[in-house]
């Protein structure tokens, strides 16, 4: 499932005059860049018409937008490519049976909801970094998961987004809990 264009009530840094004044510009915005087809989300729930701080020049493919199934997970600067896991059998199925992991490839877990999250790396072969995100896009933990345990790596915090990337991603990039990422979505 998709996160929404806007969440009313959501905060952020603008007050609610100025940003209810800017709505209907940015769905318009979001709507012509992306031809009704994805959905951007920002940290404060604001449909947006660019991905911000990585720049349409920097998002992989050549189109402007996602492929069904894909969201541009912006991170540090730096876009990661992550297919999306957004229902129970995607999340349990997760990054299994992969031998290999791009660069800059993940996969980007979609909950309902923030709550303390565990993860594993049963049949997962690749090791990985993990970033939990909360429903504002804040980065509240990260962890390295090592191939093929049954550990559980739980979030330090409740989060309602995970960014599963190749081990060593987020040091190379420079993320650190407490950074804010941006998340553009393809279709389903």
């Amino acid at each position: 499932m998709t996160p929404p264009l806007f969440e009313p009530g959501a905060s952020g840094p603008l007050s609610p005059s100025l940003r209810l004044a800017g709505i209907p510009l940015l769905a318009v915005a979001c709507t012509l860049v992306t031809g009704a087809a994805s959905a951007c989300y920002s940290p404060n729930g604001d449909a947006e018409g660019s991905t911000g701080t990585g720049g349409a020049d920097t998002l992989p493919g050549s189109g402007n937008l996602p492929e069904p199934g894909m969201a541009w997970v912006i991170l540090g600067g730096d876009t990661v490519r992550a297919e999306v896991a957004d229902s129970p059998e995607e999340r349990e199925r997760g990054l299994m049976n992969r031998t290999s992991l791009g660069e800059d490839e993940g996969m980007l877990f979609v909950f309902q909801d923030e709550e303390v999250r565990s993860f594993w790396m049963r049949n997962t072969y690749v090791p990985l970094d993990i970033a939990f995100l909360d429903s504002a896009l804040e980065v509240v933990d990260i962890q390295q998961m090592e191939p093929e345990t049954e550990e559980f790596y739980e979030s330090a915090r409740p989060a309602m987004f995970a960014v599963e990337v190749a081990q060593g991603w987020m040091v190379a990039h420079g993320v650190d809990v407490g950074d804010q990422a941006e998340i553009v979505f393809g279709s389903r």
